[in-house]
């Protein structure tokens, strides 16, 4: 069973930084794949904020976060990192990383959570005005 733990969450001011992190260690098919964090606030549906393909690299950030957060992984770990800058109150959600159900990928990552299989826990993110 593949598990995905997520941690760094926190409550901060408008404007300040948090540094998420993911264990991804027990997924199997971390090599040159996909994976990537998702956030749900209440009452609204999961979004995507940022992926990345551990093999080439390739990212893909919402436009609500564009310029603020940064998505990075150490492969040698297998851990995925979300550096939030500028933090905003409309950032406040539930924080999870997620992975598909591949062996690998070819091509863009997905960015919408249905191509996700693999779901940790969470992180709550909580900005304050």
């Amino acid at each position: 069973q593949v598990q995905l733990v997520e941690s760094g969450g926190g409550s901060v001011q408008a404007g300040g930084s948090l540094r998420l992190a993911c264990d991804a260690s027990g997924y199997t098919y971390y090599n040159y794949n996909c994976i990537g964090w998702f956030r749900q606030a209440p009452g609204k549906e999961r979004e995507g904020v940022a992926t990345i393909h551990t093999g080439g690299g390739g990212t893909y950030y919402a436009d609500s976060v564009k310029g603020r957060f940064t998505i990075s992984r150490d492969n040698a770990k297998k851990t995925l990192y979300l550096q939030m800058n500028s933090l905003k109150s409309e950032d406040t959600a539930m924080y999870h990383c997620a992975a598909p159900d591949s062996v690998a990928w070819n091509g863009p990552c997905p960015r919408t959570p249905v191509h996700y299989k693999f779901w940790g826990q969470g992180t709550q993110v909580t900005v304050s005005s």
